[in-house]
């Protein structure tokens, strides 16, 4: 294979894993006739890149995996504030909100809990680092451990990015973020400055 038709099948593997986001995220039940539509090409291109729908679940699980992976390291910096923490986690995992989703949304129907959990693991792992580092100065809510915390977190950001989805609202992650940082425990004006600090040409 020469460089050009490698570069070639890049590209036409990323055009397909975008397509089946966006069809199986709006429908968990869309085909592989549908996708291949939404993507241009033909269900024969799709084979060639995927052995079928499960393989094609799997490449784009690992593809969301990744890019929320990325995010969530990128989002642990060494701050000591843990407001400031959550809040940068929010805003880069928003960058990367369609992939997160659907990712969570193909775990109830196509990936095993084993599956999405080492997935998602890191990005859990840091929220609940974060939120534990909080409660322990106080910033956060202590009614629940940090782990189920964690998850209403997930749930909470999952919401907001649907309204976005679906039309209801529009946001590029500055009043989701403040939201969260309130539905944690943080008064409303800290919240508020310390996501306009992470922003301040918004």
């Amino acid at each position: 294979m020469t460089a050009h038709s490698s570069a070639k099948a890049r590209a036409t593997r990323a055009r397909i894993l975008d397509a089946a986001r966006r069809e199986l995220g709006r429908d968990p039940d869309r085909g592989l006739g549908a996708v291949a539509e939404a993507a241009g090409v033909t269900r024969r291109t799709i084979y060639a890149h995927f052995a079928g729908r499960a393989a094609l679940v799997e490449g784009l699980a690992a593809d969301a995996g990744e890019a929320v992976r990325r995010a969530s390291a990128v989002a642990r910096d060494p701050t000591p504030n843990p407001v400031t923490s959550l809040a940068h986690l929010v805003l880069t995992l928003w960058s990367v909100g369609d992939r997160y989703r659907t990712l969570v949304a193909l775990a109830h129907r196509d990936l095993g809990p084993d599956r999405v959990g080492a997935l998602l693991g890191p990005t859990r792992d840091a929220v609940a680092g974060t939120l534990a580092h909080g409660q322990r100065q106080g910033v956060f809510h202590t009614a629940l451990p940090p782990g189920p915390l964690g998850r209403a977190l997930e749930a909470h950001v999952l919401a907001l990015l649907d309204s976005v989805n679906s039309g209801l609202w529009t946001d590029d992650g500055t009043a989701a973020a403040a939201a969260v940082l309130i539905a944690m425990g943080v008064g409303p004006d800290l919240a508020a400055t310390t996501v306009r600090r992470l922003r301040p040409s918004r």
